[in-house]
């Protein structure tokens, strides 16, 4: 007999000992050969200061390699059409499955994007009324706004067996578009008088129109064409001379002996500027719009963006533009409603998508809703709506900061979504700062110890638990509480807000007190932007910091942005006696081998573009020449490597003394960033970072009373109290400070709270409760009161 000591014990699986994402020696943006191991199968957090490295870690080294490695896997002539992506800076990678990422980016800017079409539930919609739709009106591109209704005929010509044939052939579609406003559901109305002085001729600058200035291209297109006199008021315009200046169709002009294209100046504004979305605008191009564009809803199709035939096919009583029309919530109710075996699979699929909306929070939202309204946080619950319902297994699920737009009361409900994705099977990442969802880690991983070039170093590893206990900056902020103040400030004055009606909201009155730091709050979809957006927005002396993303390309940085750039330029030509385009890397100073940008690139097709520092300036983007003007003892490259906090110091004092750049330097320290580079560029910032950048950048805007949309989105614990600091500065600065937040640390500071809901959508729009947080804790009958008082109670 054999014992059961001298059998062979059964050897692990070779498969079975792939366990963990291996990385070894990460060096992507601010990295310090960052060497991880991460769990499969289990939800790891990345924690950190913002600028610590964990975007940089987990989307540009991991997930980035992951889509990298995916995209080889199809054909050289697929690549082609794909984006090129350079394998990050690392070492080892090792054990890496199929990456999704779910980014806080906003969705696509298009004016014709809408929830629908963005989540394909309005593929599906349009399928349901084609085949049910009474009286039938043709295919799914009939209740498309997105397809017009065309026809022609004419005669093609082919050739089949060597003969030659002639053939008369008609076509037609039948698209749901309304031919008045083009699906676009408003119509413009432009007044003249803002885009230029009549008194005055284009040569003399007549135009006010942002970026038209005299000497541009954009205006000497008109001066030079030869249809107009450049030195004659406009109001001394002929009839013929003001239809050729507004209306003019489309024809090509030479100006030296540069072919360009003349066109009115109407349909060239429509074109460059009113077919993006408002949202997707700069602060300048927009507050341009506002002012001088009035939109209506089309009187034709009445907003729906549809045409007759469309609007007038419905199903169960009801037409497509209605159903696009109706809280998400209840539209799910409306398609459960419907029994019709022949199209049950097309139901079914409809169905799922629209309970994932309830599920994830989103009910609240109807599927007309522009895509370039959602906040950052809804644009990423949207994006996860696809896959909730996967059956996909062993996927590694990338989130950046899921609880971003979410009230204490939704956290809850978006952490058990991450869970059940994690309990499918998957690896889950989520880059985060809220205690709530850093607690319901298998493992954090904390980045640090500073930002920048003070961060990109693993300073833990470990559980929630152990976290608490650690020597790091996140350890040390973890269970930090406000406290409601003592001693709130009185107001100076209040705003009147009277029968606001958007979206969902009920007829609202309201003062906001003035003076003193407001805080609107509210679950997600109770009304809160659509109050301040809406009725306190559009006033005169208010300046806004949303949400909106903020553009550039490899060549915008920090100083550029902020408009820092153009002082320092002054500063050097001044001190040098030259001109200021020689400091700039985009203009005359520029290194004419790289032009500017400090490396060639050199495309490879379907390969990732490599990039080499060019040769001639050693990556200094600028001519040797203007290298050897110097202010202070620095040129103008070694100014722009400097940090923020260098900067302040450098154009503080001294020769180098320049106040404008330094008001412009203090903003940034004010709002965390003293860490960052000049000539940092753009892309390589985090979320968090562009968006206290934009804030800096706002504050410079003359106003009387500023509001900040979320404004500690992508703020560690530890920066969150700074950002306190900073309200309190605008406020005993003598500005009004309105801030839209769910974050109980900012209610808590605050010295008014106005509180929406009860509920979102149809269940929100109302006053709940206004008054200080003292009251709003001692009441405690709202969601925001009671998870309000659990946060300062856990203070006590």
């Amino acid at each position: 007999m054999t014992s059961t000591s001298d059998r062979d014990v059964p050897s692990t699986h070779a498969a079975d000992s792939h366990e963990l994402i291996r990385v070894r020696g990460a060096r992507e943006n601010n990295l310090a050969d960052v060497s991880v191991d991460i769990p499969k199968r289990r939800l790891t957090v990345f924690t950190g200061v913002s600028g610590s490295g964990k975007s940089s870690l987990v989307f540009g080294t991991i997930a980035a390699e992951s889509q990298r490695m995916i995209n080889e896997t199809y054909s050289a002539f697929l690549q082609g059409f794909m984006p090129s992506l350079a394998r990050p800076d690392v070492d080892v990678l090792e054990g890496l499955t199929t990456a999704i990422i779910v980014d806080q980016e906003r969705m696509g800017s298009n004016a014709r994007s809408t929830v629908g079409t963005a989540t394909d539930a309005n593929a599906m919609l349009r399928i349901v009324f084609s085949r049910l739709g009474d009286p039938h009106v043709g295919s799914p591109q009939a209740f498309s706004f997105n397809v017009a209704s065309i026809s022609g005929a004419g005669a093609v010509t082919f050739e089949k067996a060597g003969v030659t044939t002639k053939e008369r052939r008609e076509f037609s579609i039948t698209g749901g578009m309304c031919p008045t406003c083009e699906g676009r559901g408003t119509v413009n109305d432009i007044d003249l008088t803002q885009l230029y002085d009549d008194s005055k001729s284009l040569a003399e600058g007549a135009l006010t129109i942002p970026n038209y200035t005299a000497d541009g291209w954009m205006v000497r297109i008109f001066t030079e064409s030869g249809f107009l006199d450049p030195t004659k008021p406009i109001k001394d315009y002929t009839p013929t001379e003001l239809h050729d200046f507004l209306y003019k169709e489309p024809v090509k002009v030479k100006l030296q002996s540069i072919n360009m294209t003349y066109e009115g100046l109407i349909p060239k504004i429509q074109k460059s500027m009113l077919t993006k979305d408002r949202e997707a605008m700069q602060p300048h191009i927009r507050a341009f719009v506002d002012r001088a564009v009035t939109f209506t809803a089309c009187a034709e199709c009445g907003g729906t963006r549809l045409n007759e035939g469309a609007r007038a096919s419905k199903v169960a009583g009801i037409n497509i533009a209605d159903a696009c029309a109706m809280q998400i919530s209840d539209l799910a109710e409306w398609v459960r409603g419907l029994d019709e075996p022949s199209v049950a699979p097309l139901l079914e699929g409809l169905q799922q998508t629209l309970d994932s909306f309830v599920e994830i929070g989103l009910g609240y939202l109807s599927l007309d809703r522009p895509a370039g309204s959602l906040s950052g946080g809804e644009a990423q619950r949207t994006k996860m709506i696809r896959h909730l319902s996967s059956s996909l297994t062993d996927i590694t699920y990338v989130f950046d900061e899921p609880t971003i737009g979410l009230h204490p009361h939704d956290i809850q409900r978006m952490n058990e979504l991450l869970l059940r994705l994690r309990d499918k099977g998957n690896t889950v990442l989520v880059v985060e700062h809220k205690p709530e969802t850093i607690s319901i880690a298998d493992h954090i991983v904390d980045l640090g110890p500073g930002a920048g070039t003070n961060g990109g170093h693993i300073c833990f590893e470990g559980s929630f638990d152990e976290l608490r206990q650690s020597d790091t900056v996140t350890g040390h902020h973890i269970d930090d509480r406000m406290s409601v103040k003592d001693e709130v400030r009185s107001p100076t004055g209040v705003m009147n807000i009277r029968g606001a009606d958007a979206h969902n909201l009920k007829n609202v009155d309201v003062d906001i007190p003035l003076g003193i730091l407001v805080v609107v709050t509210g679950v997600a979809g109770s009304g809160k932007s659509s109050l301040i957006h809406g009725s306190v927005v559009p006033r005169e002396g208010v300046v806004s910091v949303d949400q909106a993303a903020i553009k550039g390309s490899r060549r915008s940085n920090p100083a550029t942005y902020t408009g820092l750039l153009e002082p320092i330029r002054k500063a050097f030509a001044k001190a040098n006696g030259v001109k200021p385009a020689l400091f700039s890397p985009n203009s005359e100073g520029a290194c004419p081998n790289c032009n500017g940008a400090g490396v060639i690139y050199t495309d490879l097709g379907v390969m990732a573009t490599v990039s080499t520092p060019c040769e001639v300036c050693e990556g200094k983007r600028f001519l040797a020449s203007v290298l050897d003007y110097t202010l202070g003892g620095r040129n103008i490259s070694e100014v722009l490597g400097m940090s923020v906090a260098e900067a302040e110091t450098f154009f503080g004092k001294g020769d180098a003394r320049t106040p404008a750049a330094h008001a412009i330097l203090n903003r940034l320290v004010d709002v965390g960033l003293g860490y960052l580079l000049l000539g940092q560029p753009l892309p390589t910032l985090s979320g968090g970072e562009r968006q206290r950048l934009k804030l800096a950048a706002q504050m410079a805007d003359k106003g009387d009373v500023y509001i900040l949309d979320e404004p500690t989105t992508g703020l560690h614990l530890a920066d969150v109290e700074r950002l306190l600091g900073l309200l309190d500065r605008l406020v005993d600065s003598g500005k009004s400070v309105i801030v839209v937040e769910h974050h109980q640390a900012v209610m808590a500071h605050a010295d008014w709270i106005i509180d929406l809901g009860p509920g979102a959508g149809n269940e929100g729009g109302s006053i709940v409760f206004e008054g200080t947080p003292a009251d709003l804790v001692g009441q405690g009958k709202s969601l925001t009161g009671k998870h309000l008082a659990q946060y300062v109670g856990s203070a006590r």
